[in-house]
């Protein structure tokens, strides 16, 4: 490919990646969102977060099979309830971290 290709290649590709996010975003800001659709915005990033975090927590990855004694899940338990009481995102990644590792030499 010549630099000319490549230009227009990440042109385009710039364009289709922030397109998509700008138009939205320019059609509703000077727009009233009725409360419940507000609400109902709020509840995705809780979703898209359980959906990433649940088949590595409570499945087996080789069978797809249901597995509560996973040391994911053993350690995720004590590292949200440290989250839950300090609110402290960076002393949770640690204690997640030191957790995960001491289940890694026990277990």
């Amino acid at each position: 490919m010549t630099l000319s290709e490549y230009l227009l290649l990440v042109t385009g590709m710039s364009l289709v990646t922030y397109l998509p996010r700008a138009l939205p975003l320019l059609y509703l800001a000077h727009k009233t969102l009725p409360q419940w659709f507000v609400d109902w915005l709020g509840l995705i990033p809780v979703a898209i977060l359980s959906a990433l975090l649940a088949p590595i927590l409570f499945t087996d990855p080789d069978t797809r099979s249901l597995e509560f004694g996973r040391p994911e899940l053993i350690v995720a338990i004590p590292t949200l309830l440290f989250a839950i009481k300090t609110r402290s995102l960076g002393g949770t990644v640690l204690v997640g971290m030191l957790l995960y590792w001491l289940a890694g030499v026990l277990l």
